[in-house]
C-alpha cells in the first residue's frame, strides 16, 4: 500500500481552527501539504498553526470570515504569498442558526446561507481561477452534511445550504473536468458541538471526553465517530490517487465510509396525451405512490442494555 504523499501541494482549509476543520488541516499537513488555516478567531487560528508547525508541518493563518469575494481572494492570495501556489481548497467554514420554519428570521436564513453556500461558492470560484491559471489541475473538497442529503428538523437554512453544496459539486465537476480539477463533497458525521445536541448521542460524547471509546453500534452502525475519524478522506481526495474521482458525495464517520447516491427518478407512469389532476389522483396510489421516499436523518438505534 503506497503512502498518500502531498509534499509540494498547498491547501486552504476554511474554518480550519477547530473541530472538523482542524482535523482536516492536521491530516493534510501530516500528508506533507502546506496549509493555510482560516478562522474568524485569531487566537484559535494561531493555536492551530502552532500545533501543525510544532509537529513538523508547514502552516500559516488567515483570519477572515468567509462569504464574500474579498475574503475568498484573501485566502487564495495568502496561499500564493506564503507557499507559491494553490492545489487544494477545502470549504469547511460554517455556522448554525437552527429554528423551525415559522420561527426562522430572514437574518437566521441569510447568515447561514451566506457562510455555507455563498462562502463555498466564492472560495471555490477563487480557487478554480487560480488552479486554471497554474494549469496543472487541483482538488476542491466541499463539505456537505447528512442534513443536506436527507433534510433535518429545525434546519431549513443549513439543510438548504448543504443540499446546494452537493449540487454545486456535481455541476463544478463537469465544468472543471477539462482543467483536471476534481470537485467532490464529503459528508462527515462526527462528535461536534452540533451533534452533541442530539439526545441519543450526548451521553456517549460525554463518555468519550472521559477517555472511553465510542461503542461499535455508533462507530459502525451509525458511522459516527470523532472529527479525526473523518479527516482521512480529505488528503485522499487531494492526492493523485483520487485524480479520477469527481462529482461525488462521499460519507465518512467512525469506522464507516460510504458513497451517497445522486437524486434520480425511481418510478414513472405515463398517460397518452398528458395528465389531468383526476388521472394523477387515479394512478398515484397504485403506481408512484407505492414508493414514497423517507425524509430526515434516521435516529440512532441504541442497543438494549
Amino acid at each position: 500500500m503506497s503512502r498518500i504523499d502531498l509534499n509540494g501541494k498547498v491547501a486552504v482549509v476554511t474554518g480550519g481552527g477547530r473541530g472538523l476543520g482542524l482535523a482536516y488541516a492536521r491530516a493534510l499537513a501530516r500528508a506533507g501539504a502546506s496549509v493555510v488555516v482560516n478562522d474568524v478567531d485569531e487566537e484559535i487560528a494561531a493555536a492551530a498553526v502552532k500545533e501543525i508547525t510544532g509537529a513538523g508541518g508547514q502552516a500559516v493563518a488567515e483570519v477572515v470570515p468567509v462569504g464574500d469575494t474579498a475574503a475568498a481572494d484573501r485566502l487564495v492570495g495568502r496561499a500564493v504569498e506564503a507557499f507559491g501556489r494553490l492545489d487544494v481548497m477545502v470549504t469547511n467554514a460554517g455556522i448554525l442558526r437552527d429554528r423551525v420554519l415559522w420561527k426562522m428570521s430572514d437574518d437566521d436564513f441569510d447568515a447561514v446561507l451566506g457562510v455555507h453556500l455563498r462562502g463555498t461558492f466564492t472560495c471555490a470560484r477563487a480557487a478554480a481561477v487560480r488552479m486554471r491559471e497554474q494549469g496543472d489541475g487541483g482538488s476542491i473538497v466541499l463539505v456537505g452534511s447528512p442534513a443536506g442529503q436527507r433534510g433535518n428538523f429545525g434546519q431549513t437554512n443549513y439543510a438548504a445550504a448543504k443540499a446546494g453544496i452537493a449540487a454545486m459539486a456535481r455541476t463544478w465537476s463537469m465544468e472543471l473536468a477539462r482543467s483536471e480539477i476534481t470537485v467532490n463533497a464529503i459528508i462527515p458525521v462526527a462528535a461536534t458541538a452540533m451533534t452533541e445536541t442530539i439526545p441519543a448521542f450526548a451521553p456517549y460524547i460525554e463518555e468519550q471526553r472521559k477517555g472511553r471509546p465510542l461503542p461499535d453500534f455508533l462507530r459502525k452502525g451509525e458511522g459516527f465517530g470523532t472529527p479525526e475519524d473523518c479527516a482521512a478522506l480529505v488528503p485522499y481526495l487531494a492526492s493523485d490517487a483520487a485524480r479520477d474521482i469527481t462529482g461525488q458525495c462521499i460519507g465518512i464517520g467512525g469506522d464507516k465510509l460510504a458513497l451517497w447516491s445522486h437524486p434520480q427518478e425511481i418510478a414513472a407512469a405515463y398517460a397518452d396525451g398528458g395528465w389531468s389532476p383526476e388521472t394523477i389522483a387515479a394512478v398515484w396510489p397504485a403506481s408512484l405512490g407505492r414508493e414514497p421516499q423517507s425524509v430526515g436523518i434516521p435516529a440512532p438505534v441504541v442497543p438494549e442494555a
